[in-house]
C-alpha cells in the first residue's frame, strides 16, 4: 500500500492517494472462493494518466491482476481540482 502509493506520487500519477486498511476482500480466484486481507487505495488523478497509472500499477502490485477501476469526477470543490491538475503530470 504505502510503497506502491509513494510511487504513484513520486511519479506524479496522481496528486493524493488514500489508504484504507483493514479491507476483507471475498472474490473468485483459480476456481474457488478466495478471501483476504488488503488495503483499497483511492487514487485521485486525471483521466488522461488512467493508462499510465494502470500500468505503473499492474507493474508494481504483487497480485496477477490488481483491481484497477476509474469512477468519473462530475463535480466538486474547484480549488481541489485545479491543485489535483498542478499536483499531477499531464500524460
Amino acid at each position: 500500500g504505502k510503497k506502491l502509493s509513494a510511487s504513484i506520487i513520486s511519479e506524479k500519477l496522481a496528486a493524493c492517494v488514500n489508504i484504507v486498511p483493514g479491507i476483507e476482500s471475498v472474490y473468485w480466484w483459480e476456481g474457488k472462493v478466495q478471501t483476504d486481507a488488503e488495503e483499497l487505495l483511492i487514487i485521485k488523478t486525471r483521466e488522461s494518466l488512467l493508462n499510465a497509472l494502470t500500468e505503473h500499477v499492474k507493474a508494481n502490485h504483487e497480485y496477477d491482476v490488481p483491481e484497477v477501476i476509474a469512477l468519473p469526477i462530475s463535480g466538486g470543490n474547484l480549488k481541489y481540482l485545479e491543485w489535483l491538475k498542478d499536483s499531477t503530470r499531464e500524460k
